[in-house]
């Protein structure tokens, strides 16, 4: 079993778990065990079934990576991070600001966000589904 999946998105998290914001992170992963491909189907019906709005499928300690999924309508929570973000939108439709600058986002766009800029989804007009790729691998 996927180690995602053992967290839940309540602040009871699973073994090794760490409530992060709206998500939670999983505890690493054996280098043994760790896929190298990932159906992206796959990875957003366990997210979905775990009923996250985040949920990390890899972490190396030079980069993680994770889907995250904000519903038509719904309020992006996300604070700045110590890392360099990659946002790939998957589908969906919104608008987004990184420090000063916004621009309408959707299927095919990819967003760097650097270290510490505010940033955030907003006008979220079809759920939004994005990749997203944190380096080196977000804090814990």
């Amino acid at each position: 079993m996927n180690a995602a999946l053992l967290c839940s998105s309540s602040r009871v998290a699973g073994p090794g778990c760490r409530f992060h914001g709206n998500w939670t992170i999983p505890p690493p992963e054996d280098s043994t065990t760790r896929p190298s491909f990932y159906d992206l189907r796959a990875l957003a019906a366990e997210r979905a079934r775990a009923g996250l709005r985040y949920q990390e499928f890899l972490r190396v300690p030079a980069l993680s990576a994770g889907i995250y999924v904000l519903p038509s309508g719904a309020k992006d929570m996300q604070t700045p991070h110590k890392e360099d973000e990659l946002y790939y939108v998957v589908s969906g439709r919104a608008r987004m600001r990184v420090r000063a600058e916004e621009r309408e986002v959707g299927p095919g766009s990819l967003i760097f966000v650097e270290a510490e800029a505010e940033h955030g989804f907003f006008d979220i007009s079809e759920q939004l589904e994005v990749l997203v790729f944190f380096a080196p691998a977000e804090s814990r």
